[in-house]
């Protein structure tokens, strides 16, 4: 679909679906919306529009990394919206200059359809960087729930950690929980980088009182950078804990079984012994060898429990 809002010489608004009607002489001002076209609508943004054919190309080629490329006549946009459900970047696209601002993208955009019904009222009144920043400002917008319910199951992990740290479910959890930080940082990251570009750029025209909007979504991108990263280093401490709790379990477990096994070895030993039946062993018809056995047996374990207990072997 391909729609269009025009600004003529009397500054009345015009809305069409004919793009070919953008380079009429009478025409001031434009936006164009590429939205999810068909093959014949990418063939227009071609044959209409004299953009350079490395950016033409780049909307063609999905999945482009957010970026910032300067033409002759026009600036060309890469920006990454967020889907909330999948956590999938969408790619949009935009061709900026002081006459027009033409978007294309691929997969629906709720950004490009709010700016857009905007500017239906009044594109009259508001200069292509305006538009940019909206749209811009909505995308950034979007990323916050997204990040902010992350976070928020994040800490509920944390809550059900305390209790049950040993729960392998919880850990497989908070896994899966540090591949969607993944995933949202590989937008976040990028769109931070972008907007740093723009904030620090010389050759957009870009008024200075207007660039502390940009300079805004940089510090918005910035602050979910660092919940982004702080949120993986509370993944990687559940990990380490995970990791050297079970350890310390294990060593634990293992530490009770050799106490054991070695309060038992002479114990087996004495018992292999008189456990051979050889004929002429003297202690086998002694009449209290049984007894004094079994006592001399339980005084060692005795001895060897109080020795372990001295030198502490039981403690935690």
């Amino acid at each position: 679909m391909i729609r269009c809002i025009l600004i003529d010489a009397n500054d009345t608004i015009i809305l069409t679906a004919d793009v070919g009607r953008t380079q009429e002489s009478g025409i001031k001002r434009y936006f164009v919306d590429f939205d999810q076209p068909t093959d014949a609508e990418k063939q227009k943004l071609i044959e209409v529009f004299d953009f350079h054919p490395l950016a033409v190309e780049d909307c063609f080629h999905y999945l482009q990394r957010p970026k910032l490329e300067y033409y002759t006549e026009h600036s060309f946009f890469v920006l990454h919206a967020l889907d909330e459900g999948t956590l999938t970047s969408r790619e949009i696209n935009l061709f900026a200059s002081d006459r027009h601002l033409v978007s294309y993208h691929e997969q629906s955009s709720r950004e490009i359809d709010i700016v857009f019904e905007q500017c239906t009222q009044r594109l009259d009144k508001q200069e292509t960087v305006d538009l940019v920043h909206k749209i811009m400002d909505k995308i950034v917008d979007g990323y916050f729930p997204i990040v902010h319910a992350t976070e928020d199951e994040l800490f509920a992990l944390e809550e059900r950690y305390r209790t049950r740290g040993n729960d392998r479910r919880l850990m497989e959890e908070i896994f899966e929980l540090r591949a969607r930080l993944l995933r949202i940082s590989r937008t976040v990251m990028p769109m931070r980088d972008l907007l740093y570009r723009v904030v620090e750029s010389k050759r957009l025209s870009i008024h200075p009182k207007k660039q502390a909007f940009f300079r805004d979504l940089y510090d918005h991108l910035l602050k979910l950078s660092e919940m982004i990263e702080y949120n993986r280093l509370m993944t990687s401490e559940f990990r380490d804990n995970f990791i050297s709790l079970n350890s310390y379990r294990m060593n634990s477990i293992m530490k009770t079984l050799t106490i054991f096994t070695t309060i038992f070895m002479p114990l087996t030993f004495i018992a292999g012994i008189y456990g051979m039946n050889f004929e002429h062993m003297p202690e086998l018809t002694t009449r209290y060898g049984y007894f004094v056995t079994l006592g001399a047996m339980a005084l060692l374990a005795l001895g060897m429990i109080l020795f372990f207990k001295k030198n502490r072997w039981f403690d935690e």
